[in-house]
C-alpha cells in the first residue's frame, strides 16, 4: 500500500484551504486522525470539542471507505458531499490508501468546481488519489 509523507500532503492541504469558501481540509488516515492540514487561518471551528472532531473524522472514514455491491453497477466512489445549514462537508476516499481527503466549507461554495481544483491539487502524486475522478 503506497503511504504519502505529511510533508507531501501539506502543502496540498493548504492549496485547498485557500479556495474561496473552504474552512478546514485535512487528510484522515485509517485510524480516524488528522496526518495532515486543519482549518483555514482565521478559521474557528463550530464544533470546539477535539473528541467530537475524532469522532466525526472516524465516521467521515467509515462512510468513505466503504466499498460496495454498488461500485459494479454505478462505478467507484468519487466524493461524498452533505450539505447543512453552516457548512458542506465533502470527503474524497483515495482508493489506493485507507486515508481520506475531508473539506469543510460554507454553504454557498459550488461543490464541483472544488472537486476538480482537488483533482488538479492531487493530480501530479502517486497517491492514486485521482484514479476514480480523473478517470471517470
Amino acid at each position: 500500500m503506497y503511504v504519502m509523507s505529511d510533508s507531501v500532503y501539506d502543502p496540498r492541504c493548504k492549496e485547498i484551504q485557500h479556495h474561496e469558501g473552504v474552512r478546514f481540509a485535512a487528510i484522515i488516515n485509517h485510524a480516524g486522525e488528522k496526518i495532515a492540514g486543519g482549518f483555514t487561518e482565521g478559521v474557528n471551528p463550530y464544533e470546539g470539542d477535539e473528541a467530537k472532531l475524532h469522532d466525526f473524522y472516524k465516521f467521515a472514514l467509515n462512510v468513505s471507505l466503504r466499498t460496495d455491491e454498488l461500485n459494479n453497477s454505478l462505478g467507484a466512489l468519487n466524493y461524498i458531499a452533505s450539505r447543512r445549514d453552516k457548512v458542506i462537508l465533502i470527503s474524497f476516499p483515495f482508493p489506493v490508501t485507507t486515508n481520506i481527503l475531508l473539506i469543510s466549507a460554507e454553504p454557498g461554495l459550488d461543490i464541483e468546481k472544488l472537486a476538480q481544483n482537488v483533482v488538479k491539487i492531487f493530480s501530479d502524486d502517486s497517491s492514486g488519489f485521482t484514479k476514480t475522478l480523473a478517470d471517470d
